[in-house]
């Protein structure tokens, strides 16, 4: 994947994110969680963040204007706060129909080239069960399994991940 493919977000992109979250995370997830807990969370995990996407670290891969993968990073890991110089991927996500073709590897080494440069010693993924092969094979550590606690009170099941830069 070129890097001059992928771009840096704005906030022009919202309504793009939040039709690829939407068209990607129920086809994904699915073999990996059951209905009952898909039901209660893919409304509130399918929406972008604007604080993220102007963060100047989450980057979009397109194709004839479709977004098709989306991913980032943040310095700060809002699930853990203490850490000193470990930050967060963020919201990594690939369109269904554009697996299988590296724009996520793409996406995630951008992550770790510029999260290593900004002097960061590694990044945690909090990954849906379905990810975890992916973020192993990129040399990503599981540590355990985690619930992400979502609005409205619903509990989401998460693997914690660390990847060392």
């Amino acid at each position: 994947m070129p890097e001059n493919q992928i771009r840096t977000t704005t906030l022009a992109d919202l309504d793009a994110l939040d039709r690829l979250y939407a068209e990607s995370y129920p086809v994904l997830l699915k073999p990996d969680y059951p209905a009952s807990v898909l039901t209660k969370s893919l409304p509130l995990i399918s929406h972008a963040q604007p604080r993220l996407l102007s963060s100047g670290s989450y980057y979009l891969i397109e194709e004839e204007g479709l977004p098709l993968a989306a991913g980032g990073w943040t310095a700060e890991s809002p699930l853990d706060r203490e850490a000193c110089g470990i930050g967060h991927i963020r919201h990594l996500v690939t369109h269904p129909k554009a697996t299988r073709r590296g724009l996520a590897s793409a996406l995630l080494d951008r992550c770790f080239d510029r999260a290593r440069a900004a002097g960061l010693s590694g990044l945690v993924a909090t990954s849906t069960r379905t990810a975890v092969p992916f973020y192993r094979a990129k040399g990503c550590v599981p540590e355990c399994e985690i619930i992400v606690p979502l609005r409205q009170g619903v509990d989401f099941p998460a693997v914690r991940m660390t990847c060392s830069l």
